[in-house]
């Protein structure tokens, strides 16, 4: 089966700075492929050049098997694109910002209202059709973006960031959306900073940082390699790390609080709380954020 992407040795200079160093990826039809990382990480950089909008420095990449050095404009026909802007025609009502985006790729008339009113009510927007753009929710908005990148029945979905800024409401409804997508067999590729999102949506995904890929893989595989099934969280203090010391344990110092990663978090914990006057002691299940702020720190990065 070929790829619907494939990427090797991909890399995006602006000048001295290496936005992307030397990528490689492949995304398999009716996947969802994830690329997480913190800010100046590479991914949008990286969706830009699955695009088409952004020529890469060096490397491979295809899209649909085409060199995207050679028939962009193919490329860009079978997309759907859903950005991190709103950029909404804001002069239109939610009916015409479809129409009018489905002739640009020849759609005729009767066929783009026809395909309007559908994607309105996959979306649930049908409501509000005849509405003008500025009376939509923040959430109707990433909605209706989501609505206009199927116009087209792309190949393949780009959704960069496609929830940010919504409501936990909005989130999980358009997280229902692209459920559904996926279930009907379309191929996307994702990035976003809700770690949550990457682990209900993602086949697979990428960790990116300072312009590489740090791990690849299922969000549970990431989860079991990088923070087990279990953590255990607890008071920072030093007999509490001196018992950790001793009993071999790895583990991450976070302000006041410890995070043990170990597959036998039942015991660690019972041996905290019954030799090393720990304080609260809690064990949770291990999650992709673990995994991420373990690969890529703490820092808040600007």
């Amino acid at each position: 089966m070929q790829p619907i992407i494939e990427a090797r040795g991909l890399r995006k200079d602006f000048g001295a700075l290496k936005a992307v160093d030397g990528i490689s990826f492949s995304v398999m039809p009716g996947e969802v492929f994830g690329f997480l990382g913190p800010n100046g990480a590479g991914k949008t950089t990286t969706m830009r050049m699955i695009e088409c909008v952004s020529p890469a420095t060096a490397g491979m990449l295809t899209v649909f098997g085409i060199d995207v050095n050679r028939d962009a404009r193919e490329i860009k026909r079978r997309l759907g694109v859903v950005p991190q802007e709103t950029n909404l025609d804001p002069d239109f009502t939610c009916f015409e910002n479809l129409v009018v985006y489905a002739r640009y790729f020849g759609i005729p008339r009767a066929e783009a209202r026809e395909r309007a009113e559908e994607l309105l009510s996959f979306v649930q927007l049908l409501e509000k059709r005849d509405v003008p753009i500025e009376k939509l929710s923040g959430g109707m908005k990433r909605r209706l973006i989501l609505a206009r990148a199927l116009v087209n029945s792309p190949g393949l979905l780009v959704l960069d960031e496609p929830t940010i800024g919504l409501d936990p409401q909005a989130r999980h409804l358009m997280w229902e959306k692209l459920k559904a997508l996926q279930a009907a067999g379309n191929t996307i590729v994702l990035t976003t900073h809700y770690l949550e999102e990457a682990e209900r949506l993602c086949n697979r995904l990428v960790i990116m940082d300072h312009g590489k890929i740090l791990i690849e893989g299922t969000p549970a595989e990431l989860v079991h390699q990088y923070a087990g099934e279990e953590v255990v969280e607890v008071d920072h203090t030093p007999e509490v790390v001196a018992c950790l010391q001793e009993m071999g344990a790895r583990y991450e110092v976070f302000g006041d609080m410890i995070e043990v990663f170990t597959d036998q978090p039942r015991e660690v914990a019972k041996r905290l709380l019954s030799d090393c006057n720990p304080g609260r002691v809690f064990v949770r299940r291990g999650s992709l954020e673990d995994v991420f702020l373990s690969l890529t720190g703490r820092v808040l990065r600007l």
